[in-house]
């Protein structure tokens, strides 16, 4: 029975130019019977197989061992200032149908200022989409991107954390739902302005340093301190 599978296999292989130099590594037969299934694999496949595969590389300044547990970013809300100056292009395109009254020149120069607005407003598209904050299981990386040509990095090792807080205050914060988080260092303070959901963000932080081993306290008291002590971020 065996014989006549492998002799059946072999003939639509050789139909097919499926036959190839390393049919012997593996000859499982598609819809033999159980009995008379080959598994001479290899050492190197079966490892190649079953090895677990590696941390995904998400910035270019991540190590090997380095695996990403958490990314955020600011609200849209800092990319206010483009908007407005988005708008006033797009203004800016209706001025060609009043010096000359027509459909063509209205919707020409309106063609013009939604053009202008988007290259006005992508570098601070740019700026609010690729600064982000990213949190591994080794350190907490501040990636700052401001415009198109200028990019900053800083990292902070997660053992330094003391304490992780955070503050919503007024009524557009409330409402759009973006605040500030203060994180307390050996080192001195960081505050982060503008953070979109910062209780969540603040509760997953804090369940990252929990399962880490690292006890990062969040009394009222050292709210208070981190935010009197704070080192403003740079805008």
């Amino acid at each position: 029975m065996c014989s006549q599978w492998l002799h059946m296999f072999s003939m639509l292989a050789s139909a097919n130019g499926l036959i190839h130099e390393r049919i012997d590594d593996m000859r499982i037969l598609a819809g033999a019977p159980s009995y008379c299934i080959l598994v001479p694999i290899k050492q190197n496949l079966y490892n190649t197989l079953m090895a677990k595969p590696g941390p995904v590389q998400y910035f270019k300044e991540q190590f090997e061992d380095e695996e990403v547990l958490l990314v955020f970013r600011k609200h849209p809300v800092v990319m206010r200032r483009g908007l407005i100056y988005s708008s006033v292009a797009i203004l800016l395109g209706t001025v060609p149908s009043l010096i000359k009254p027509e459909f063509s020149w209205f919707f020409g120069g309106l063609g013009a200022g939604f053009l202008l607005a988007i290259i006005v407003f992508f570098p601070f598209w740019v700026s609010w989409y690729y600064s982000v904050y990213i949190i591994t299981n080794q350190r907490m990386i501040q990636i700052t991107q401001k415009g198109m040509f200028h990019r900053s990095m800083v990292g902070l090792g997660l053992n330094q954390i003391q304490m992780v807080n955070y503050e919503i205050g007024g009524f557009q914060e409330t409402l759009l739902g973006f605040g500030t988080i203060m994180i307390q260092t050996f080192v001195g303070s960081l505050t982060i302005h503008e953070v979109h959901h910062p209780a969540k963000i603040q509760k997953e932080l804090l369940h990252i340093l929990r399962d880490l081993g690292i006890d990062a306290s969040t009394s009222p008291m050292g709210a208070v301190e981190a935010a009197n002590g704070a080192l403003e971020e740079t805008e």
